[in-house]
């Protein structure tokens, strides 16, 4: 198990609540209105081929926990926004073309990875698809010049998951001599995409304001 430290239980617990946080929008609201469908869908892919060792490789109740929770939650979020309430959901604007993230990322994951396997490639491919997952949601917003409140704290929660986990690794190379360069570089590249939108956040939305003119 790799080593717990306060940084990435941060990390990890702001990312339960991001995905919370968007299950119950969607839910309460009846409503995927300004929700890509895309990003989640890339998210969904993300955590299916991380976690592929689901089954055959057991590392800690924790672990296993977790693993679970983001399949499941980003699964429901998917059927909500395209099944449930599929009348609601803004396809219009959800204009982003996924292989425009799926593609770069799997050469990406073929040419850099740590081990020419089936799993490790896999696994280098969620890092990098992970990274930039997120690109439909600010197009998204950016094309519709607005986001929800609700939206906006998902977008927080989950930006500061990542950021959180550069410290986390920061951490561990300090401790433990731990280096992970894959991980760190699609973290840095995940946070940087976020970076403008924490500006608009926090000038913004914590005043009360609202995000009219997007990310």
């Amino acid at each position: 198990e790799k080593m717990m430290t306060i940084p990435r239980l941060l990390g990890d617990l702001s990312h339960v609540l991001a995905l919370f946080i968007l299950l119950a929008k969607i839910w309460n609201s009846k409503s995927a209105a300004g929700i890509s469908g895309k990003s989640q869908v890339l998210f969904c892919l993300v955590y299916v081929t991380r976690y592929l060792d689901l089954f055959t490789t057991y590392i800690s109740l924790y672990n296993t926990v977790m693993k679970l929770l983001f399949i499941s939650a980003s699964a429901a979020t998917v059927y909500l926004i395209y099944k449930q309430f599929k009348p609601t959901y803004d396809s219009h604007n959800d204009t982003f073309k996924m292989e425009y993230a799926i593609v770069p990322a799997l050469i990406l994951a073929l040419v850099w990875n740590y081990s020419f396997s089936f799993t490790e490639v896999l696994w280098a491919f969620s890092i990098y698809l992970e990274a930039i997952a997120i690109l439909p949601q600010l197009f998204m917003v950016t094309k519709t010049k607005r986001a929800e409140n609700i939206t906006s704290h998902y977008l927080f929660a989950l930006g500061s998951y990542r950021a959180l986990y550069l410290i986390n690794w920061i951490v561990r190379y300090v401790y433990e001599d731990h280096w992970d360069p894959i991980a760190v570089t699609a973290g840095v590249v995940q946070t940087i995409l976020y970076s403008d939108f924490f500006y608009l956040y926090f000038t913004e939305v914590l005043r009360g304001g609202s995000l009219l003119d997007g990310p």
